[in-house]
């Protein structure tokens, strides 16, 4: 899957570190306030990729959740706060969920 334009939607700290890197659409919001912003980028679909600040999820609906979760584009990515420990999805989840594919029956 190509990424054409990737949005990045998160606290400052975060935010910055992906504009340090040259992201060009990048979103500082209070975590309470990235759902709305998340919602508008997904309904747009200006963007392939779009990654949130994993203390977004708390604010977010179960039923944009869902939709977050079905949707591969724009694909929607959850990032953790560098430092803090959180129920975060991991490697095999996603790559499931994006993938479709179980590498847990990959390892040897």
């Amino acid at each position: 899957m190509k990424f054409d334009k990737v949005a990045v939607v998160a606290e400052r700290e975060l935010a910055l570190g992906f504009k340090l890197i040259g992201v060009k659409d990048v979103f500082i919001a209070a975590p309470q306030d990235e759902p709305h912003i998340v919602s508008e980028l997904m309904d747009a679909k200006t963007h392939s990729l779009i990654m949130v600040s994993e203390s977004a999820k708390k604010y977010m609906s179960s039923e944009a959740l869902r939709s977050i979760e079905r949707s591969l584009y724009p694909l929607v990515v959850f990032i953790p706060l560098p430092g803090v420990e959180d129920s975060r999805e991991s490697v095999e989840a996603l790559a499931k969920r994006v993938l479709g594919v179980d590498i847990k029956g990959l390892k040897k």
